[in-house]
């Protein structure tokens, strides 16, 4: 992979650019893949009240860009091309399989695909492989600017959803060993997310443990009744049912249900 945006950004496997603004440059340029990024939006990811200088530094930063390009792999600068038409403007010719992102967004989806067809097997390698391209969070590092703010939120809430589709496909596949160890990791990091929920519980209730579902499901409650001033999801509440009953079947068929949608 050339490109890395997922956790610390890297060029070609080396160490990490030390320039804040050039590691802010290099990754803009990367979400917008072989797209012009005008002067005016590089100013707004780089700043939120720009300073008067902010064209000259840009510029600046942009050199030491081309500088870190070839001394990653010689000659790579000269995919950093210049617009000089209304409005100088920038762009980074990078393939699809050498930005991990653009990877990790097509597996996602063919993942997603595949769980929704039915092909459950096929789509745990899938996501899988697309969920093991992140090395840690996205935005490490960089400006907290509004841009950069908002592409965090966007690309953390994909990740998310990646995560819910594989651990669905690990529940219809069985294969559910450290399974509730994995939903709680990111469960951690995203505790309003209803699905997770529904999926820590089915997990328990598939297995047998009635004691571990009920405990998820009370945890559930606490979080959305005191945080959130609202009820248990109404999924999560459909696998107290599927436990109160010792009805592992029954939980399956919930997350095969929710698989589909």
């Amino acid at each position: 992979m050339l490109f890395r945006l997922l956790g610390p950004v890297r060029i070609a496997g080396g160490a990490e650019m030390q320039s804040a603004a050039r590691r802010a440059l290099l990754t803009a340029l990367l979400l917008r893949r072989g797209q012009f990024v005008g002067m005016g939006e590089l100013t707004e990811l780089l700043w939120d009240d720009p300073p008067s200088s902010a064209v000259a530094n840009i510029r600046s930063h942009l050199t030491g860009l081309r500088r870190g390009l070839d001394s990653a792999q010689p000659g790579l600068s000269e995919r950093l091309t210049t617009s000089r038409g209304a409005e100088t403007g920038y762009a980074l010719d990078v393939e699809a399989d050498e930005l991990d992102l653009s990877c990790f967004l097509k597996l996602a989806r063919q993942g997603r695909e595949l769980l929704a067809a039915g092909d459950h097997r096929a789509a745990v390698g899938r996501l899988d492989e697309a969920l093991a391209l992140w090395r840690g969070p996205f935005g490490q590092r960089l400006p907290a600017t509004r841009w950069f703010h908002a592409h965090t939120v966007g690309l953390s809430n994909t990740r998310f959803e990646a995560c819910q589709d594989f651990f669905t496909a690990c529940l219809l596949t069985h294969r559910t060993e450290m399974l509730s160890y994995r939903i709680e990791t990111v469960l951690a990091e995203a505790p309003y997310r209803q699905r997770l929920w529904q999926l820590l519980a089915a997990t328990y209730c598939t297995q047998g443990d009635v004691a571990g579902a009920l405990g998820v499901i009370e945890r559930c409650r606490t979080v959305f009744a005191d945080e959130l001033g609202l009820d248990v999801p109404p999924g999560v509440e459909a696998i107290r049912a599927a436990a109160l009953t010792w009805d592992p079947a029954r939980a399956h068929r919930l997350v095969a249900e929710m698989a589909c949608q």
